[in-house]
């Protein structure tokens, strides 16, 4: 009895202790009077201070990869997509594809300034690109030959084949200045985007101020402070009326924060576990093991897709924050919404196992030729949220006779095994590109691209239709039929590389004034998607 009231008085203390600590921290790292952060309601209403994700620790470099999954931010971008994945123009006032699809003809506002009050030409747009290739970074530009400046205003991409997901970069990447470009450009950005960075105390908070150049529609709020807590620091902040938006883990969104009105918004942050798909053998080529000898099955693959009951991951692990994934790209303008099927059938998982000539040994778990339908699900360690769906994974697929065990591993352990192992994996993008990357044969083996080695002939055909494809409608008509086209595909209706589970809710509590507006399904939590319309946010008293 004593042992548990010290554990119950050094946890109230300690809850105690992080309140002040975080209240001291929001009060140290502020550079506002104290009448600003004193009570949401009381603050300037054109600023407001946001705890909503992890710090950027590479920084907010474009070129490298920052603004991929959401605005830049600091940089504007050739393109947009608006809250229907339709294409607007940002700095853009017109784009033409040839009839070949190779070149890319682009023209530029001839007004927009940088936030340091240098004007934006077609020279910085052509540095930029050229920068982002030659990071060989998650920029992929590999596909781009040369660039060609028509006048101070006009460039002309040429692509080595056609692809039709160059569309994409052209919304993504942030163009950086030419003149203000240095190995430190991603601590101190400087942009032609609505806001430009002020101070950034890394590991506490990065403060932001509108940018007087900016010649798009003005956000309200012309400062803002991102705050850098942990998820429960930054809940108690949430709780003590210091921020106006705070991004929350599904066991605290059922919490009630007086002020505050809870919105959860859809993603295609998925989670999924990937299935060697060959049988083990050595790559030569790349010198490791791969496949993996029961995951390499179909039967095993399908069964386990059929048996998954989806909507019971999201209630019991995501508690309700979320939605059932089949696919990498749910409800984005690629995919194909025939993939879907009915979930939690124990009766036809079973069939497909008995079919594929498994039955079950004296333990209850299915055999075949010797061989246990039996595997290690590994994840991250420091990731609840996977290690939660891992356990709830295991504990559903026991129930038909599949045994898995579940091991948490550092990132570079991971990697060391991927090729043999399954791995519960999260992606995400507003990029069908990803899909190539996942499933075409060409990048079997490149990183956690095609970690499982899938191949299928029909797949890659289709995906390089919709590769080279000149228009986004023929090219997402491809798309579709790469996930599945009556016959075979990718999707678990065809193959079955991968075990979808859920789409995550992107969580968050923000102040009852607040109104940010619709947004567009959310993509893969690094970032911070929620800024991406700020323009559109109002302050309704």
């Amino acid at each position: 009895m004593i042992k548990v009231i010290n554990v119950n008085v050094r946890n109230i203390y300690l809850g105690m202790l992080t309140v002040i600590l975080a209240s001291f921290m929001l009060v140290a790292c502020s550079t506002s009077s104290s009448n600003e952060i004193s009570e949401k309601n009381e603050r300037e209403k054109d600023s407001l201070v946001l705890a909503i994700g992890s710090e950027p620790t590479d920084g907010f470099d474009p070129t490298t990869g920052w603004g991929r999954y959401g605005s830049p931010l600091f940089q504007s971008t050739l393109l947009t997509l608006d809250r229907h994945f339709n294409v607007q123009y940002d700095l853009a006032v017109a784009y033409e594809v040839s009839p070949d699809g190779l070149d890319w003809t682009v023209q530029i506002r001839d007004d927009v300034k940088f936030s340091d009050g240098e004007s934006l030409t077609i020279d910085d747009v052509i540095f930029t690109f050229e920068t982002a290739k030659n990071s060989h970074s998650v920029v992929d530009l590999h596909n781009l030959k040369k660039m060609e400046k028509l006048d101070s205003y006009t460039v002309k991409f040429t692509l080595e084949k056609p692809q039709s997901t160059f569309l994409y970069i052209l919304t993504m990447l942030g163009i950086v200045p030419e003149h203000a470009y240095s190995e430190k450009y991603n601590e101190n950005p400087i942009g032609s985007g609505p806001y430009k960075l002020v101070q950034w105390d890394k590991g506490q908070q990065l403060i932001v101020e509108e940018n007087p150049y900016y010649y798009g529609k003005k956000s309200p709020f012309k400062k803002l402070t991102f705050l850098f807590l942990s998820e429960y620091s930054a809940f108690l902040a949430a709780k003590a009326g210091q921020v106006d938006i705070v991004a929350v883990p599904p066991h605290l969104a059922k919490e009630d924060i007086s002020g505050m009105k809870l919105l959860a918004l859809d993603s295609v942050d998925n989670r999924g576990i990937m299935l060697p798909f060959v049988k083990p053998t050595f790559d030569s080529v790349k010198g490791v093991e791969i496949g993996h000898e029961v995951t390499s099955d179909v039967a095993i693959r399908k069964a386990l897709n059929v048996f998954i009951n989806r909507e019971q991951l999201v209630e019991d692990v995501l508690e309700g924050f979320g939605t059932p994934a089949f696919s990498v790209a749910d409800k984005l303008p690629w995919w194909n919404e025939e993939t879907v099927f009915e979930d939690g059938n124990l009766e036809e998982a079973e069939k497909i196992l008995i079919d594929g000539g498994w039955s079950k040994n004296a333990d209850g778990i299915f055999e075949k030729d010797g061989v246990e339908a039996s595997f290690t699900l590994v994840y991250p360690a420091n990731d609840q949220t996977r290690q939660s769906l891992a356990i709830a994974f295991k504990q559903m697929v026991k129930q038909i006779g599949i045994d898995v065990k579940t091991e948490g591993k550092s990132r570079s352990e991971i990697e060391e095994i991927m090729h043999t192992t399954p791995v519960l994996m999260g992606w995400g993008s507003h990029d069908p590109i990803e899909m190539y990357h996942l499933y075409h044969s060409e990048y079997r083996g490149q990183g956690y691209s095609n970690a499982n080695y899938y191949e299928n002939v029909k797949v890659d055909q289709y995906m390089e239709q919709a590769i080279t494809a000149t228009t986004q409608e023929e090219a997402n008509q491809f798309w579709k039929k790469a996930q599945w086209d009556g016959e075979t595909g990718f999707s678990a209706l065809g193959d079955a590389p991968w075990v979808w589970l859920v789409n995550l809710q992107h969580v968050y509590f923000i102040n009852e004034n607040l109104n940010i507006g619709e947004q567009k399904i959310q993509p893969h939590g690094h970032g911070w998607p929620i800024t991406e319309f700020i323009s559109d946010w109002t302050w309704e008293e």
